[in-house]
Protein backbone atom coordinates (compact mmCIF):
# COMPACT_ATOMS: atom_id res chain seq x y z
CA UNK A 1 0.00 0.00 0.00
CA UNK A 2 1.13 3.54 -0.77
CA UNK A 3 0.12 5.99 1.95
CA UNK A 4 0.04 9.73 1.29
CA UNK A 5 0.05 11.38 4.70
CA UNK A 6 -0.52 15.07 5.46
CA UNK A 7 1.68 16.54 8.19
CA UNK A 8 -0.28 19.73 8.88
CA UNK A 9 1.31 23.15 9.03
CA UNK A 10 3.19 23.59 12.30
CA UNK A 11 5.64 21.07 13.73
CA UNK A 12 6.19 17.35 14.25
CA UNK A 13 3.14 17.00 16.52
CA UNK A 14 0.67 18.17 13.86
CA UNK A 15 0.54 14.74 12.22
CA UNK A 16 -2.71 12.89 13.00
CA UNK A 17 -2.72 9.90 15.34
CA UNK A 18 -3.80 7.73 12.39
CA UNK A 19 -0.97 9.09 10.24
CA UNK A 20 1.62 8.51 12.97
CA UNK A 21 0.53 4.91 13.46
CA UNK A 22 0.94 4.26 9.74
CA UNK A 23 4.37 5.95 9.57
CA UNK A 24 5.69 3.76 12.37
CA UNK A 25 4.76 0.54 10.58
CA UNK A 26 5.83 1.38 7.00
CA UNK A 27 8.92 -0.18 5.48
CA UNK A 28 10.03 3.09 3.85
CA UNK A 29 9.02 6.65 4.71
CA UNK A 30 9.62 9.53 2.28
CA UNK A 31 9.41 13.22 3.16
CA UNK A 32 8.42 15.49 0.27
CA UNK A 33 10.82 18.39 0.51
CA UNK A 34 9.98 21.03 -2.09
CA UNK A 35 6.37 22.29 -2.10
CA UNK A 36 6.37 23.51 1.52
CA UNK A 37 8.25 23.35 4.84
CA UNK A 38 7.46 22.86 8.52
CA UNK A 39 8.94 24.97 11.31
CA UNK A 40 11.16 22.05 12.32
CA UNK A 41 13.75 20.05 10.42
CA UNK A 42 14.00 16.43 9.28
CA UNK A 43 15.90 15.36 12.40
CA UNK A 44 13.13 16.57 14.72
CA UNK A 45 10.53 14.69 12.68
CA UNK A 46 12.63 11.52 12.77
CA UNK A 47 12.96 11.71 16.53
CA UNK A 48 9.22 12.19 17.07
CA UNK A 49 8.11 9.60 14.51
CA UNK A 50 10.74 7.08 15.58
CA UNK A 51 11.62 6.47 11.92
CA UNK A 52 14.32 7.45 9.47
CA UNK A 53 13.01 9.66 6.66
CA UNK A 54 14.13 9.68 3.02
CA UNK A 55 14.09 13.18 1.53
CA UNK A 56 12.28 13.31 -1.81
CA UNK A 57 13.06 16.38 -3.89
CA UNK A 58 11.17 17.59 -6.96
CA UNK A 59 13.41 15.71 -9.39
CA UNK A 60 12.89 12.37 -7.65
CA UNK A 61 9.12 12.76 -7.24
CA UNK A 62 8.45 14.02 -10.77
CA UNK A 63 11.05 12.08 -12.75
CA UNK A 64 11.99 9.06 -10.68
CA UNK A 65 8.68 8.20 -8.96
CA UNK A 66 9.24 4.50 -9.67
CA UNK A 67 11.92 4.51 -6.95
CA UNK A 68 9.32 5.67 -4.42
CA UNK A 69 6.75 3.13 -5.62
CA UNK A 70 9.21 0.21 -5.70
CA UNK A 71 7.78 -2.81 -3.81
CA UNK A 72 4.77 -0.77 -2.64
CA UNK A 73 2.60 -3.59 -4.00
CA UNK A 74 4.04 -6.02 -1.44
CA UNK A 75 4.95 -3.68 1.44
CA UNK A 76 3.81 -0.40 2.99
CA UNK A 77 5.42 2.86 1.79
CA UNK A 78 4.59 6.29 3.24
CA UNK A 79 4.92 9.60 1.42
CA UNK A 80 4.74 12.54 3.82
CA UNK A 81 3.52 15.94 2.65
CA UNK A 82 3.51 19.22 4.58
CA UNK A 83 -0.10 20.41 4.82
CA UNK A 84 -2.51 18.12 2.97
CA UNK A 85 -1.44 15.58 0.33
CA UNK A 86 -3.57 17.23 -2.35
CA UNK A 87 -2.12 20.71 -1.87
CA UNK A 88 0.08 20.14 -4.97
CA UNK A 89 -0.76 18.50 -8.30
CA UNK A 90 2.49 16.51 -8.14
CA UNK A 91 0.91 14.24 -5.58
CA UNK A 92 -2.06 13.44 -7.80
CA UNK A 93 0.46 12.32 -10.40
CA UNK A 94 2.04 9.96 -7.89
CA UNK A 95 -1.36 8.35 -7.26
CA UNK A 96 -1.97 7.95 -10.99
CA UNK A 97 1.41 6.27 -11.41
CA UNK A 98 0.70 3.93 -8.50
CA UNK A 99 -2.72 2.99 -9.91
CA UNK A 100 -1.23 2.14 -13.30
CA UNK A 101 1.22 -0.19 -11.55
CA UNK A 102 -1.60 -1.90 -9.67
CA UNK A 103 -0.56 -0.43 -6.32
CA UNK A 104 -3.31 0.43 -3.82
CA UNK A 105 -3.17 3.79 -2.09
CA UNK A 106 -4.71 5.55 0.88
CA UNK A 107 -4.74 9.25 1.79
CA UNK A 108 -4.54 10.58 5.36
CA UNK A 109 -5.67 14.22 5.26
CA UNK A 110 -4.53 17.12 7.43
CA UNK A 111 -4.79 20.90 7.72
CA UNK A 112 -3.68 22.89 4.67
CA UNK A 113 -3.06 26.58 4.04
CA UNK A 114 -6.12 26.36 1.78
CA UNK A 115 -8.41 26.08 4.79
CA UNK A 116 -6.22 27.38 7.62
CA UNK A 117 -6.32 30.90 6.14
CA UNK A 118 -9.71 31.15 7.83
CA UNK A 119 -7.75 32.04 10.97
CA UNK A 120 -7.68 35.68 9.84
CA UNK A 121 -11.47 35.89 9.96
CA UNK A 122 -12.25 35.94 6.25
CA UNK A 123 -14.99 33.46 5.35
CA UNK A 124 -13.66 30.49 3.40
CA UNK A 125 -16.64 30.21 1.07
CA UNK A 126 -15.91 33.75 -0.16
CA UNK A 127 -12.52 32.82 -1.65
CA UNK A 128 -12.15 32.65 -5.41
CA UNK A 129 -9.41 31.04 -7.49
CA UNK A 130 -6.06 30.70 -5.71
CA UNK A 131 -2.99 32.12 -7.46
CA UNK A 132 0.78 31.71 -7.16
CA UNK A 133 3.19 34.65 -7.14
CA UNK A 134 6.65 33.70 -8.39
CA UNK A 135 10.01 35.39 -7.96
CA UNK A 136 10.67 37.75 -10.84
CA UNK A 137 13.97 37.68 -12.69
CA UNK A 138 15.64 40.25 -14.93
CA UNK A 139 14.12 38.59 -18.00
CA UNK A 140 10.90 37.02 -16.68
CA UNK A 141 8.30 39.19 -14.94
CA UNK A 142 4.89 37.53 -15.43
CA UNK A 143 1.69 39.49 -14.79
CA UNK A 144 -0.93 37.17 -16.27
CA UNK A 145 -2.11 35.93 -12.86
CA UNK A 146 -3.40 39.45 -12.17
CA UNK A 147 -6.39 38.73 -14.42
CA UNK A 148 -7.53 36.10 -11.92
CA UNK A 149 -7.30 38.61 -9.08
CA UNK A 150 -9.42 41.02 -11.12
CA UNK A 151 -12.04 38.34 -11.79
CA UNK A 152 -12.17 37.37 -8.12
CA UNK A 153 -12.62 40.96 -7.00
CA UNK A 154 -15.34 41.58 -9.60
CA UNK A 155 -17.19 38.62 -8.09
CA UNK A 156 -16.68 39.87 -4.53
CA UNK A 157 -14.26 37.02 -3.78
CA UNK A 158 -11.00 37.03 -1.84
CA UNK A 159 -7.78 35.83 -3.51
CA UNK A 160 -5.32 33.60 -1.68
CA UNK A 161 -1.81 34.17 -3.05
CA UNK A 162 0.67 31.35 -2.50
CA UNK A 163 4.19 32.77 -2.48
CA UNK A 164 7.14 31.24 -4.29
CA UNK A 165 9.52 28.73 -2.73
CA UNK A 166 12.89 27.95 -4.30
CA UNK A 167 14.44 24.77 -2.90
CA UNK A 168 17.30 22.89 -4.57
CA UNK A 169 17.23 25.20 -7.59
CA UNK A 170 20.15 25.48 -10.00
CA UNK A 171 21.52 28.66 -11.49
CA UNK A 172 21.17 28.97 -15.27
CA UNK A 173 24.92 28.48 -15.68
CA UNK A 174 25.01 25.30 -13.60
CA UNK A 175 21.89 24.00 -15.33
CA UNK A 176 23.42 24.51 -18.79
CA UNK A 177 26.70 22.88 -17.76
CA UNK A 178 24.92 19.98 -16.05
CA UNK A 179 26.54 20.66 -12.69
CA UNK A 180 24.61 19.41 -9.65
CA UNK A 181 25.28 22.62 -7.72
CA UNK A 182 22.26 24.18 -6.05
CA UNK A 183 21.38 27.68 -4.90
CA UNK A 184 20.51 28.40 -1.23
CA UNK A 185 16.78 28.05 -0.43
CA UNK A 186 14.64 31.16 -0.94
CA UNK A 187 11.17 31.87 0.38
CA UNK A 188 9.16 34.82 -0.92
CA UNK A 189 8.06 37.25 1.78
CA UNK A 190 4.90 39.33 2.02
CA UNK A 191 7.06 42.40 1.29
CA UNK A 192 8.44 40.98 -1.96
CA UNK A 193 5.02 39.85 -3.15
CA UNK A 194 3.46 43.24 -2.38
CA UNK A 195 6.28 45.12 -4.13
CA UNK A 196 5.79 43.04 -7.28
CA UNK A 197 2.03 43.61 -7.15
CA UNK A 198 2.54 47.35 -6.74
CA UNK A 199 4.77 47.35 -9.81
CA UNK A 200 2.07 45.55 -11.81
CA UNK A 201 -0.44 48.19 -10.70
CA UNK A 202 1.89 50.93 -11.98
CA UNK A 203 2.49 49.06 -15.25
CA UNK A 204 -1.25 48.80 -15.87
CA UNK A 205 -1.74 52.51 -15.24
CA UNK A 206 1.06 53.32 -17.69
CA UNK A 207 -0.77 51.23 -20.29
CA UNK A 208 -3.94 53.22 -19.67
CA UNK A 209 -5.67 50.36 -17.87
CA UNK A 210 -7.70 50.62 -14.68
CA UNK A 211 -6.10 48.19 -12.19
CA UNK A 212 -8.42 45.97 -10.17
CA UNK A 213 -6.09 46.43 -7.19
CA UNK A 214 -4.56 49.67 -5.93
CA UNK A 215 -2.13 50.72 -3.22
CA UNK A 216 -5.13 51.14 -0.89
CA UNK A 217 -6.68 47.70 -1.45
CA UNK A 218 -7.17 45.85 1.83
CA UNK A 219 -4.90 42.82 2.13
CA UNK A 220 -3.98 40.28 4.78
CA UNK A 221 -0.50 38.92 5.38
CA UNK A 222 -0.03 35.59 7.14
CA UNK A 223 3.19 34.02 8.36
CA UNK A 224 3.88 30.50 9.69
CA UNK A 225 0.18 29.62 9.88
CA UNK A 226 -0.37 26.80 12.36
CA UNK A 227 2.86 27.42 14.28
CA UNK A 228 3.07 28.83 17.80
CA UNK A 229 4.59 32.07 16.48
CA UNK A 230 1.95 32.51 13.75
CA UNK A 231 1.45 36.14 12.74
CA UNK A 232 -1.34 37.93 10.89
CA UNK A 233 -1.43 41.52 9.63
CA UNK A 234 -4.26 43.37 7.92
CA UNK A 235 -3.67 46.59 6.01
CA UNK A 236 -3.32 48.15 2.60
CA UNK A 237 -1.23 46.64 -0.18
CA UNK A 238 1.18 49.54 0.31
CA UNK A 239 1.56 48.64 3.99
CA UNK A 240 2.19 45.02 3.07
CA UNK A 241 5.33 46.10 1.22
CA UNK A 242 6.99 47.13 4.49
CA UNK A 243 5.36 45.18 7.36
CA UNK A 244 7.66 42.74 9.18
CA UNK A 245 6.16 39.28 9.69
CA UNK A 246 9.40 37.42 10.36
CA UNK A 247 10.55 34.15 8.83
CA UNK A 248 8.83 31.89 6.28
CA UNK A 249 6.41 30.65 5.14
CA UNK A 250 4.28 33.65 4.12
CA UNK A 251 0.92 33.88 2.34
CA UNK A 252 -1.00 36.93 1.10
CA UNK A 253 -4.73 37.51 0.74
CA UNK A 254 -6.18 40.23 -1.50
CA UNK A 255 -9.67 40.89 -0.20
CA UNK A 256 -12.75 41.11 -2.39
CA UNK A 257 -15.34 43.88 -2.44
CA UNK A 258 -18.48 43.90 -0.29
CA UNK A 259 -16.95 42.30 2.78
CA UNK A 260 -19.23 41.04 5.55
CA UNK A 261 -19.24 43.19 8.73
CA UNK A 262 -18.06 40.17 10.73
CA UNK A 263 -15.06 39.82 8.41
CA UNK A 264 -14.18 43.50 8.90
CA UNK A 265 -14.50 43.16 12.68
CA UNK A 266 -12.19 40.15 12.69
CA UNK A 267 -9.60 41.87 10.50
CA UNK A 268 -9.58 44.82 12.90
CA UNK A 269 -7.92 42.49 15.41
CA UNK A 270 -4.89 42.32 13.13
CA UNK A 271 -4.65 45.93 11.89
CA UNK A 272 -1.12 47.11 11.16
CA UNK A 273 0.09 49.85 13.55
CA UNK A 274 0.52 53.36 12.17
CA UNK A 275 4.24 52.70 11.74
CA UNK A 276 3.88 49.83 9.25
CA UNK A 277 7.59 48.96 9.43
CA UNK A 278 7.12 47.74 13.01
CA UNK A 279 6.76 44.04 13.71
CA UNK A 280 3.20 42.89 14.20
CA UNK A 281 2.46 41.59 17.69
CA UNK A 282 2.26 37.81 17.96
CA UNK A 283 -1.20 36.29 18.39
Amino acid sequence: MLYLIGLGLGDAKDITVKGLEIVRRCRRVYLEAYTSILTVGKEVLEEFYGRKLILADREEVEQEADNILKDADISDVAFLVVGDPFGATTHSDLILRATKLGISYRVIHNASIMNAVGCCGLQLYKFGETISIVFWTDTWRPESFFDKVKKNRQNGMHTLCLLDIKIKEQSLENLIKGRKIYEPPRYMSINQAAQQLLEIVQNQRMRGEEPAVTEKTLCVGLARVGAEDQKIAAGTLQQMSTVDLGGPLHSLIITGDNMHPLEMEMLSLFSIPDNSSESVDEL
